[in-house]
C-alpha cells in the first residue's frame, strides 16, 4: 500500500483504471489547510499530461511495469510485428505507442517494451543504430549538411561527405548523424 507522501518521480501508477508516469512531484503546506502532494502525470496511453492533488495521506495504487526485450519483425497495416525473445511469441504494436520512433525500425533490431498485464505502454529503441543511406538530396540552406534518406524510410540531416550506400550511426533519441561506419 503506497500513500500520496510516497509518490515519486518516475513512479507508476493507476488512477481509474489509467496508467500514469509520475513525471514530478512536490509537497505543498499551506498555512490554512491541509498540506497536499502537487503531481505531474503522463497518461502512457495518449501521452497526455495532467496536474493531479492528493491528499498525504491518500492511498494511491503503484502499479510495476514489466520490462521485455522484442525483436521486430516487419509492418502489418498499421501496426508492427515483434517477436517477444523471451516467450517466442509474436506481439502486435500499434503504432501510437511508437510514434517517431518508427522512423529507425528495421527487421532485427531488438528494442526494449514495457508491459502491464498484456498491454505494451512504451518502446524503447537502442540510442544507436547502424543504417544505410538509401540516397541523398540537395544541401541544405546552411550549405554544411544534406538530406539522406535511410533504409528505413527516415530523412535527416547528414555531412556532404556522406553518399548513397553509406553506413551510418544514428543517435535515435535525437534523430542525427552521429558518424559515417
Amino acid at each position: 500500500m503506497t500513500t500520496a507522501n510516497q509518490i515519486t518521480p518516475g513512479m507508476t501508477l493507476n488512477i481509474d483504471g489509467k496508467i500514469f508516469r509520475v513525471e514530478s512531484s512536490v509537497k505543498v503546506t499551506v498555512a490554512k489547510g491541509l498540506p497536499f502532494v502537487k503531481t505531474k502525470l503522463r497518461n502512457l496511453v495518449t501521452e497526455e499530461t495532467l496536474e493531479k492533488n492528493f491528499k498525504m495521506d491518500q492511498v494511491v495504487q503503484e502499479v510495476s511495469l514489466l520490462e521485455r526485450t522484442l525483436e521486430f519483425l516487419y509492418p502489418e497495416g498499421k501496426e508492427y510485428l515483434f517477436l517477444d525473445i523471451g516467450n517466442l511469441e509474436n506481439v502486435t504494436v500499434p503504432a501510437n505507442i511508437l510514434a517517431s520512433q518508427v522512423n529507425y525500425l528495421k527487421e532485427g533490431i531488438q528494442v526494449k517494451a514495457s508491459f502491464y498485464g498484456e498491454t505494451i505502454f512504451e518502446i524503447e529503441l537502442p540510442q544507436f543504430l547502424e543504417v544505410m543511406v538509401v540516397k541523398t538530396e540537395g544541401v541544405s540552406s546552411s550549405g554544411s549538411t544534406k538530406k539522406g534518406v535511410l533504409e528505413t524510410g527516415a530523412k535527416l540531416d547528414v555531412p556532404l561527405f556522406v553518399e548513397g550506400g553509406d553506413v551510418i550511426k544514428v543517435d535515435t533519441h535525437l534523430g542525427e548523424f552521429v558518424q559515417r561506419v
